[in-house]
């Protein structure tokens, strides 16, 4: 009897996400404070939550708000998380809800995609360069294992070798 082929190992990887929003108003509008003042709770409640790795922040900030990469108007929301489930059970089961349900007030309404979805090696801090690449393949070439959404969701192991296209 022979022994079986080993299977490759498929390399621990995570979940990263990349939220933009375009602003209705200026971040310092009164009508936008509601937001504002979600922003320190639904953060620290993110920093604590179960399968959370990392999230960008701005130097010396407490969050990504005053990056503006993607336009003057727009805020970025990048992070990486354990597993799918763990970004959908923060996202929609606990206090993050609110700002969903809410964000009509604050955020103007996308034509397009203003969410990606990609997997990311342990590990790995993608930058807001490689977070806009990725929304601009989903926006372009639609979910793939490169970039995805929640209801296009791919495995880990499909997701192509960190810096293949």
């Amino acid at each position: 009897m022979t022994a079986p082929t080993p299977t490759p190992a498929v390399p621990a990887a995570h979940l990263a996400q990349l939220n933009i929003a375009t602003l209705s108003h200026p971040l310092a509008d009164p009508r936008i404070a509601p937001f504002v003042e979600l922003l320190d709770p639904v953060n620290t409640a993110a920093d604590g939550a179960p399968g959370f790795v990392w999230r960008l922040v701005g130097d010396g900030a407490a969050d990504a708000t005053g990056l503006r990469p993607a336009g003057e108007d727009v805020i970025v929301n990048l992070s990486v998380w354990e597993s799918p489930e763990a970004l959908w059970d923060f996202t929609y089961r606990s206090g993050h809800l609110e700002a969903v349900r809410r964000r009509r007030e604050w955020f103007e309404r996308h034509v397009q995609a203003h969410l990606v979805l990609w997997w990311v090696p342990a590990g790995h801090r993608p930058g807001v360069e490689e977070a806009l690449e990725r929304l601009a393949d989903l926006r372009a070439n639609g979910p793939s294992p490169r970039a995805f959404t929640f209801a296009s969701a791919y495995p880990a192991a499909d997701a192509p070798v960190s810096g293949a296209r």
